[in-house]
């Protein structure tokens, strides 16, 4: 159920590159290539029709569509079909030029495609081979001594009596936004987002997107991209929203993360390229470790080293009507949970291979990554939806920053650092292409 407060956010300035829509360089119309592409995003939204959430954007000729729903293909004519076009594209091509990391790409895409098709059809994988078979990669795992480290450091940081994991809420109550200012908080931190990412990076003067606070999901952050360069981007308030959620949502799900991500893509390669196969995005995909994480490491991008808490401190949190001179502390104990966030996918790996029933992924979830309690039931109601998508946060994030970080994009080069990370956003790179070493 959608609440109270709604906001739209619309882009001034900017400018495009590369002029208007339409194929402008790329492959010809007629080619190859195109007609694989065009079956590919008809064979997504085939799958859509069987899985509700497996079709995240599609700004495609709507026709496809319409076609798509009437046709209503069986699982075995998908298949078939995925089967197909996979010969069709045969071996993937070596090379780091734009048409080879086009053509892997919409290979590695089709053989997700088949996966999540498997899947829906009854088919069972482990955690590791469901992560690998959709998202091109396999998160680490981590006995509990790796985690329990940090829980006591974290406990020597907390004193007082009780368990750490009531302390920590006792500790972090002083940070949650009023609800009543989370438009201004939002509204805010959305501005510093875009105005840092607008000096990097040009964007089209018309993107737009608007924010609604929403209950009842999953999930505590979500961007819909409508096309046309502009995004729905909910906000989840089932639960208490503190100080920290407000950059991080700004980053993750505005600028420099999903909106850019995807405006950037539409700008560069559907239109400037007529590259068909961008206008849709198969959640259940590589793409969205590449997306997951890029969204992630966005935030450290916009606010390196020591320059999110002085924001933070000089700006929203006098504008949530908290203590600025609070805000240092906050981060310290922030910057140790956050080394549990692989924690997550520990419970997630054993929930899912069925070595823990809900309650002992909630509880597991609690004892080692630190979540109240109603956020990790929450967490495992994700986990029910979405399986081992929790890889792509934060292995995602690792994957990025390693690939932005081996070309250069370091500390002591944040132009550098910008130039790289955009360049990942508007092209049709693979996870496991994040680790390939760069070119001498």
């Amino acid at each position: 159920m959608r609440s109270m407060l709604l906001v739209t956010i619309v882009g001034i300035g900017g400018m495009l590159i590369g002029g208007g829509g339409g194929v402008s360089a790329g492959q010809p119309a007629g080619s190859p290539m195109n007609a694989i592409a065009e079956r590919y995003v008809k064979l997504v939204l085939a799958v859509g029709e069987h899985d509700s959430a497996y079709v995240d954007a599609y700004y495609g000729p709507p026709e496809w569509k319409t076609e798509a729903a009437a046709r209503k293909q069986t699982l075995a004519q998908i298949e078939a079909e995925a089967a197909a076009l996979a010969g069709l594209l045969g071996a993937p091509q070596p090379g780091e030029d734009i048409e080879s990391l086009r053509h892997t790409y919409l290979r590695r895409q089709i053989e997700a495609v088949r996966a999540r098709v498997s899947m829906l059809a009854g088919a069972k994988m482990s955690f590791e081979e469901e992560s690998r078979a959709l998202y091109d990669a396999v998160a680490p795992s981590h006995p509990e001594s790796y985690f329990q480290a940090t829980v006591d450091e974290l406990d020597r940081m907390l004193p007082g009596s009780g368990p750490l994991i009531d302390r920590l809420e006792a500790f972090r109550t002083a940070f949650v936004v009023p609800k009543d200012r989370l438009n201004r908080v939002f509204d805010t931190a959305i501005a510093e987002c875009r105005r840092r990412t607008l000096a990097h990076v040009a964007l089209p003067g018309d993107e737009s997107f608007t924010v609604e606070f929403v209950t009842n999901k999953s999930w505590s952050g979500y961007n819909w991209y409508q096309g046309k360069y502009r995004s729905l981007i909910q906000v989840n308030t089932d639960l208490p929203i503190y100080i920290d959620r407000a950059v991080d949502l700004a980053c993750h799900e505005g600028y420099p993360g999903h909106h850019v991500y995807n405006l950037l893509l539409e700008r560069n390669l559907v239109r400037n390229r007529g590259w068909v196969e961008m206008s849709v995005y198969p959640l259940f995909s590589p793409q969205s470790l590449i997306a997951e994480g890029s969204a992630n490491y966005g935030i450290d991008v916009a606010f390196p080293g020591d320059e999110r808490v002085a924001f933070e401190r000089d700006v929203l949190f006098p504008a949530a009507g908290l203590e600025p001179g609070r805000a240092a502390e906050y981060y310290r104990v922030q910057a140790v949970v956050e080394r549990l966030s692989y924690a997550g996918n520990e419970a997630a790996r054993r929930y899912l291979n069925g070595e823990i029933d809900r309650a002992a992924a909630a509880a597991w979830l609690t004892r080692f990554a630190l979540m109240a309690p109603p956020r990790a039931e929450q967490r495992t109601r994700f986990m029910d939806d979405y399986r081992s998508y929790v890889i792509n946060y934060n292995l995602g994030k690792d994957l990025v920053r390693q690939f932005v970080e081996s070309r250069g994009g370091t500390d002591a080069d944040p132009s550098r650092r910008w130039q790289v990370f955009s360049g990942l956003l508007e092209s049709p790179r693979l996870p496991s292409g994040l680790t390939t070493a760069p070119a001498r």
